[in-house]
């Protein structure tokens, strides 16, 4: 017995994307299925010919929308159309999506005032732009010894911040570096 293939690769913008597939008129191969109308309406439980006749004599096309229900429930409708539709609404949903990336600014424990306002300048047009902010210090040789410096470092640069974006994760030590992760500030 063939079996028709649920999945089918689709090439879209130069990416191959894997998509599931509804069955559709011929494809379906159960002895009866539960019926929907065009309009959303329950016509009942027919035999699969019975069901392919109804959608045929209004030429539309019987569409398998739930394989798991007992009996499967098919609906009768456009297939193109809906397909169309369900593209429309991807690609509106895609376009409103904002992406949020994370930049990285590094700190050293004997920083001057100089860098430390350039990479305080950084940070604040990151945030500006709507992306979130990783801030770290790296500890080197026997600057292991004195964690506070960093600490003192972080503060200093979360109070400098703090008009533009908010501390999403206070200064924590992860090996040999201090991580504190900052987030544009929502508009009140």
């Amino acid at each position: 017995m063939h079996r028709p293939c649920l999945f089918r690769s689709i090439y879209y913008g130069g990416v191959t994307i894997s998509t599931k597939e509804l069955q559709i008129n011929e494809e379906i191969r159960d002895k009866e299925v539960r019926l929907v109308g065009p309009e959303g309406e329950q016509l009942g439980i027919f035999p699969l010919a019975d069901a392919t006749r109804i959608a045929t004599e209004r030429n539309l096309d019987l569409v398998k929308i739930a394989p798991q229900a007992k009996p499967p429930v098919c609906k009768v409708m456009d297939y193109g159309k809906f397909r169309f539709e369900q593209a429309k609404r991807e690609k509106e949903a895609r376009k409103n999506q904002k992406i949020i990336e994370l930049k990285e600014i590094r700190l050293s424990l004997n920083i001057d005032t100089h860098d430390f306002n350039t990479k305080l300048k950084n940070a604040i047009k990151f945030l500006q732009a709507g992306n979130k902010v990783k801030v770290s210090i790296r500890f080197r040789g026997r600057e292991m010894a004195h964690p506070e410096i960093g600490q003192e470092r972080m503060k200093e640069f979360a109070v400098a911040i703090d008009d533009y974006g908010t501390i999403d994760r206070l200064p924590k030590m992860e090996g040999r570096s201090m991580i504190m992760f900052v987030t544009t500030k929502t508009p009140k």
